[in-house]
């Protein structure tokens, strides 16, 4: 008997965001999270920073010159970008949409100045806030890392009161007390808007079609 649904029909892929202050754990909850569903691709960036040992161009990061990125922003090729510490760093746009046209779900993990960008470039995005228990937990976070001086931890916690007052620009908030808690609502999350009416409308359409 012939399935009525099509299953190699292919909808267009989800553009999810995953953002946050420095400290609330965005890094290690996208990590676990693309463990889980290894079907989600990364966004690999380009940078104007040389390589570090190991890193491999295409998996790690897009590697350019100034000029070379200068000229992509020119022809209005990224997605977003941003001057972090004297490099350059963006999301090329045409590797996510053909990601995106292949029907493959593709996750970033970025700063909220990045995700606004994104938002604008791509209306259709799934933005996720990570939101830190309490601001002492953040703060705590941050010290415990001890790769830091203090100038840099209290310019690390002034950004962070400044991204965490953007929470309302988001789709969804994720408080991250506990890291197996978070990775389980940001996947319900993304289940949930796969299985969203007006992103499967063409496989209804087809399915009510072939019941006339």
């Amino acid at each position: 008997m012939n399935s009525v649904v099509d299953n190699t029909e292919k909808r267009e892929g989800l553009l999810i965001i995953i953002s946050g202050p420095s400290g609330a754990g965005k890094g290690t909850v996208y990590n676990e999270v693309i463990k889980r569903r290894p079907e989600i691709q990364k966004s690999v960036s380009v940078t104007t920073r040389a390589p570090r040992p190991n890193e491999i161009e295409g998996v790690h990061y897009y590697f350019r010159t100034l000029e070379q990125y200068q000229d992509m922003i020119a022809k209005g090729e990224f997605l977003e970008t941003a001057s972090v510490y004297c490099n350059y760093y963006g999301t090329p746009k045409a590797p996510v949409l053909e990601i995106l046209s292949k029907g493959q779900d593709v996750m970033f993990e970025i700063d909220t100045l990045g995700a606004e960008q994104i938002r604008k470039k791509y209306p259709k995005s799934i933005t996720i806030f990570i939101m830190p228990p309490t601001f002492k937990e953040l703060e705590k976070r941050l010290r415990g890392r001890g790769t830091e001086s203090e100038e840099a931890i209290q310019r690390r916690l002034g950004l962070a009161r400044s991204e965490l007052a953007k929470y309302r620009l988001f789709d969804y908030m994720v408080f991250n007390d506990e890291v197996e808690s978070a990775v389980s609502s940001v996947i319900a999350i993304i289940d949930a808007e796969k299985s969203k009416t007006q992103r499967n409308m063409q496989t209804i359409n087809k399915l009510l079609n072939q019941e006339k």
